[in-house]
This record gives C-alpha cells, sequence and structure tokens, in this order.
C-alpha cells in the first residue's frame, strides 16, 4: 500500500481570481492500494463517501479507464485534515490524491504536466489543484485543453495565519454569487494588482501586498456570505497583518504576517472569543514548496 502526502491551497490571492494559488504545511493523506473490492475508510472522524462516488475512488477510476487499465477495486484509507467546503482545497487534495496515487500504482504512465492537465479538468479550474500537485506559488492558465503553468518557490519571511469560521460555504454558492460581466476598468484594476502581488511576495517588497491583494472581482461579492468577515479583516490589519483575502471560494480568510509577529496568531484567537466567535479556528501555516509526495 502507498501513502500520499497532498498539501492544502489557498486560491486566488486577492486579485488573481482562478489564476493565483499557494501550497500550505496542513496535509491530507491517501493511503491506496490495488484490491478485489472496493473499500474506502475514514482514518479519522470526517464523513467521507464509501462508494464509487468518492471522490479519490472517481479520480483514480477515471486514470485507470484513460489508460485502458480495468481496475477491479481499490482500497483507499483517507486522513482528511483539511476541513471541507472551506475554501483550503479540501477537493482539489482528493483530485489530485487520487490521480497521484493511480499513477503510481500503474507505474507512473503519465508525466506531471500530464496530470496536471488532467486535476484542472476534473476541477474545472487550476488554482487549486495545480499548487497541492506541484507546491510554492503557481500562477496558471487552464485553456480548455491544457493547463500552462509557473511555480516559484517561496522563501520568505511570512507566516499565514488563515481563520476558519465553523460553517460551510459550497464553491457553487460562492460561485453563484458573482456578476456575469464585469467592467474593463475592474478588469484591469484585478490585473495589476495580480501581477504586483507575485513580484512583491518575491522580491520581498512586503509592504505592497495589501494594495495587491485587494480585488473587485469575488471578494466584495463573497464578503457578504461570510458573516463577521469585515470585521475580522479589520482586526488583522490592526494586529499588523501585511494583507487579508478571502481564501479560494471563502469562508477561510487569509492573513499573511511577518515571521516576527510573534503572537498575531494568539491576538486574533483573542480576539475572536471577545466576539464569541470561539467555534472558528486560527491555525499559523507556511508555504509548502514540496506538493504532493509520496511518504
Amino acid at each position: 500500500m502507498i501513502k500520499i502526502q497532498i498539501p492544502a491551497t489557498s486560491a486566488n490571492l486577492g486579485a488573481g481570481f482562478d489564476a493565483l494559488g499557494l501550497a500550505l504545511n496542513f496535509y491530507n493523506y491517501v493511503e491506496m492500494e490495488e484490491n478485489d473490492t472496493l473499500e474506502i475508510l475514514s482514518a479519522d472522524d470526517t464523513t467521507i463517501p464509501t462508494d464509487e462516488n468518492n471522490l479519490v475512488y472517481t479520480s483514480a477510476k477515471t486514470l485507470y479507464d484513460i489508460c485502458g487499465k480495468s481496475l477491479k477495486g481499490l482500497k483507499i484509507i483517507q486522513e482528511n485534515n483539511i476541513p471541507m467546503t472551506r475554501g483550503l482545497g479540501s477537493s482539489s487534495a482528493c483530485i489530485v490524491g487520487g490521480l497521484v496515487g493511480a499513477n503510481i500504482l500503474m507505474g507512473n504512465p503519465l508525466s506531471l504536466d500530464d496530470i496536471v492537465n488532467l486535476s484542472a479538468e476534473i476541477e474545472g479550474h487550476p488554482d487549486n489543484t495545480a499548487p497541492a500537485l506541484l507546491g510554492g506559488i503557481v500562477t496558471a492558465v487552464f485553456d480548455g485543453q491544457a493547463v500552462h503553468w509557473v511555480k516559484q518557490e517561496v522563501h520568505t519571511a511570512l507566516k499565514f495565519v488563515v481563520i476558519i469560521p465553523n460553517f460551510e460555504l459550497s464553491t457553487e454558492k460562492a460561485r453563484s454569487s458573482l456578476p456575469k460581466e464585469v467592467s474593463h476598468r475592474d478588469a484591469v484594476y484585478n490585473l495589476s494588482r495580480a501581477s504586483l502581488f507575485s513580484a512583491s511576495l518575491l522580491t520581498g517588497k512586503y509592504e505592497n501586498l495589501r494594495t495587491a491583494v485587494d480585488d473587485k472581482l469575488h471578494q466584495p461579492y463573497r464578503l457578504p456570505l461570510i458573516p463577521h468577515a469585515d470585521e475580522v479583516f479589520k482586526i488583522a490589519y490592526t494586529l499588523g497583518a501585511y494583507a487579508m483575502y478571502v481564501s479560494g471560494a471563502g469562508p477561510s480568510l487569509m492573513a499573511i504576517v511577518d515571521e516576527e509577529n510573534n503572537f498575531f496568531a494568539g491576538k486574533m484567537r483573542f480576539a475572536l472569543d471577545q466576539r464569541n466567535l470561539k467555534l472558528w479556528q486560527v491555525k499559523e501555516l507556511s508555504i509548502d514548496n514540496h506538493g504532493t509526495i509520496l511518504v
């Protein structure tokens, strides 16, 4: 049986809607082996589908079908640390885990680029699947047939502190809140800031990040779906965060913080408790530069 480690991801990074994403040191694990029947187990308390609707299984089965290899069944054991429907790439982790696991079991018939393309096709966009596979910060464009991507390893003096509400927000609901058309001015506004984000992060001009994560394409429409989000943004900036943005489709909120801001997470925890948000989680993370690996 093989065991795969897949990182959580944070997509959009403010203005980089459906194009930017990064991997975080917060992991799901998938154990997998070929079997005479389908057997799916949860290694923790997370409730998961245990039939052919399981996303790890359907992704693995897709790869077997593409390679023309019959599959009697699989034994899959999932450890799901990444919370589901919270904007941290839980579905992408399942897709990537299934594809990478199946590829290894078949002797790696597909290249890394093949898996990047297939995972984006299954998910519908590459901003979570690509960094989950590759690690680091990834800029990716899916043209409907292939993903064109650039990975940049990030070795910075930064922490990523995620604030995870105690409620779910489905990607479908978050996307349905978006307008069908945007103005030319708003498109230019986002394009300039998305470019500024990558350049500033990689060159250490962190004072630019607050401007770089400002967005007019998705966050103004998603923030009203996340009660207390505006208040949490204000608290984070008061506590010295470089930037705040909605992680993926939400509802998780991400703060980018200097590593020397030692007490940011503790102060955020205290502030949430004072506002009767004791069930919200605060996790201090960093960038994972490795992506999905065999462990």
